[in-house]
């Protein structure tokens, strides 16, 4: 067709759309004044209700890049795909990465003002006049044109491109819309005819070419040659051509994305070239992986066999944010954690974050290292910070009983120094997350019928016997040096040693030493044979839950 015939095409095909020019557009959303070194990065998921621990990964790479350097991250919301949409998808979006501390400069769930979000709308439905400004461009320009092939006839050009083992695809001599003239093209628009929009490649099938990736570095590309579809049938565009305009408009300068994408990167080239735009940075990110506990080999986590992909895994077992930021920085930058490490005081925002450092190979995800990370961080926590935290929690996903620890605050605050070490040379690192923390101090503000013990070691008399007698002589307002003797004095007279070194000359002729009739006491007044100090335990709980829970031991 003639440069007439490609102006009258698209007069045609967007008619009676009262749409801007590309150079109305360019003048509404200018370029962003910002520092040299600053990045403009976007979150742009999709509204499909299920948000995952990549999602949190990539906003967290995303929001550090761009601040670290006083840029801007903002949310777009890529809601093309009507079918996938869930409702409430955005208010869970935003309540799941808020409470990881991720927050977002401009986005969908802002206001439209003029100084925060200068560049609306973002989301995608919302922006179906700019799409078709820029596609009316292409069919302009000759680089765009309208097909008509019915799903049974791109089958048919399927099955035939397998049989004769060459690229599937619509492209070349398969493409039998590309090189159709307006007569013909007039006739089924006349007719009704449904269609797609595609682009006209210009790619040539035997050349390839060099694109720089921010983590991977240089990487050996095919030049694009499929005309793939811009704008479906109804008008919507596709993810590749409206990400394109978008990331374009709102002036993105770096797309922090799935080593998936990468293949797609030739395509969206040319699509930035076809449409005149300089494109972002690309930086295409190694999957999270973990230790497959069948095969011992690794694999990617998956949203269908691994709980934890999902962020309200962790909300819903308590596990503190502030954690979980600290294992995804492990993660994203390796030098990280030594410099955590050599900082533990200073605010994680202040490490020297870079896209270039991120892993090239595959981050592993393990469990047991976010736990061990769990009990460090936490150990260093204020105890009024954690105990809000484990109130928050138990309000939310607790039980009526977890609830009631909450009553008295203060008894709440004690349980907490205990298991926090507070006042010792070294600080205990016993809790994780909000729910094994509450299981872990249950003892303290339930009843022992409503928890499960450990074994006794010795049998049924001597335990009767030991703890009669540890009722007997034991004195609330003793110290815990005097409380301590008593107990040797108890072991000496039940038949155990009080020497360990005694003990372990001559073993046959004692039932155990000291340290085997604490373990009864503290079976008994705690149901668990290993917890803090035993006396502070007894403190805290209150002489009279420790007689009645020793009276239900006996």
């Amino acid at each position: 067709m003639t440069e007439s015939e490609y102006k009258e095409l698209a007069e045609i095909l967007f008619e009676g759309e009262d749409l801007k020019t590309p150079e109305e557009y360019e003048e509404m959303y200018p370029y962003r004044k910002l520092g040299k070194k600053a990045e403009v990065t976007r979150l742009a998921p999709s509204p499909t209700g299920f948000i995952h621990l990549g999602n949190l990964y990539s906003a967290l790479a995303d929001e550090r890049a761009a601040h670290a350097h006083d840029g801007s991250f903002f949310l777009r919301i890529e809601d093309t795909d009507a079918k996938r949409k869930v409702d409430g998808a955005l208010e869970l979006i935003i309540e799941s990465l808020g409470y990881f501390g991720i927050s977002f400069d401009e986005g969908a769930h802002l206001p439209d003002t003029d100084s925060v979000n200068v560049y609306a709308p973002y989301t995608q439905s919302e922006r179906r006049g700019i799409y078709h400004t820029f596609a009316k461009k292409l069919v302009e320009e000759g680089r765009a044109y309208p097909c008509f092939c019915t799903e049974e006839e791109l089958e048919a050009v399927r099955n035939k491109q397998e049989a004769a083992k060459v690229l599937t695809g619509y492209y070349g001599e398969f493409a039998v819309w590309r090189d159709k003239g307006l007569d013909e093209i007039k006739a089924k628009l006349a007719a009704g005819e449904p269609y797609v929009l595609r682009l006209r490649s210009e790619g040539d099938p035997e050349k390839e070419f060099i694109f720089k990736d921010e983590i991977k570095g240089e990487v050996k590309l095919p030049e694009n040659i499929t005309d793939i579809v811009i704008l479906k049938k109804d008008g919507i565009p596709t993810y590749h051509f409206a990400h394109a305009v978008d990331d374009h408009l709102m002036r993105t300068t770096l797309v922090i994305r799935g080593g998936e994408w990468l293949a797609s990167v030739p395509v969206h080239m040319e699509l930035f070239e076809s449409l005149g735009f300089k494109p972002p940075k690309y930086a295409h990110t190694a999957h999270l992986m973990k230790i497959d506990p069948e095969t011992g080999g690794k694999r990617k986590l998956s949203k269908r066999s691994d709980p934890e992909m999902s962020l309200s895994f962790y909300k819903e077992e308590g596990y503190h944010p502030h954690c979980i930021k600290v294992y995804l920085m492990t993660l994203l930058n390796s030098d990280f954690e030594e410099w955590h490490r050599n900082n533990p005081d200073s605010d994680l925002n202040d490490f020297p974050f870079s896209v270039k450092k991120m892993n090239n190979s595959g981050a592993l995800f393990d469990m047991d290292k976010l736990e061990n990370i769990c009990k460090n961080e936490l150990s260093l926590l204020d105890e009024n910070v954690i105990a809000d935290f484990l109130k928050a929690w138990a309000l939310e996903y607790g039980t009526d009983a977890q609830k009631a620890y909450f009553a008295d605050e203060e008894k709440m605050l004690a349980a907490l120094r205990l298991y926090m070490g507070v006042g010792q040379k070294r600080r205990r690192k016993d809790l994780v997350n909000a729910r094994q923390a509450l299981e872990l101090m249950s003892y303290l503000f339930e009843d022992a019928a409503a928890q499960e013990s450990d074994p006794f070691r010795v049998d049924e008399e001597l335990r009767k016997a030991i703890l009669q007698d540890y009722l007997d002589t034991f004195s609330y307002t003793d110290d815990n040096g005097e409380w301590f003797e008593k107990l040797k004095e108890i072991a000496e007279r039940q038949g155990f040693a009080t020497d360990r070194k005694l003990y372990k000359e001559n073993p046959e002729k004692f039932k155990g030493e000291t340290s085997d009739v604490a373990e009864v006491v503290r079976v008994a007044v705690t149901g668990r044979a290993n917890t803090p100090d035993l006396w502070g335990i007894i403190h805290v709980m209150g002489e009279e839950k420790m007689r009645d829970r020793i009276a239900a031991a006996m």
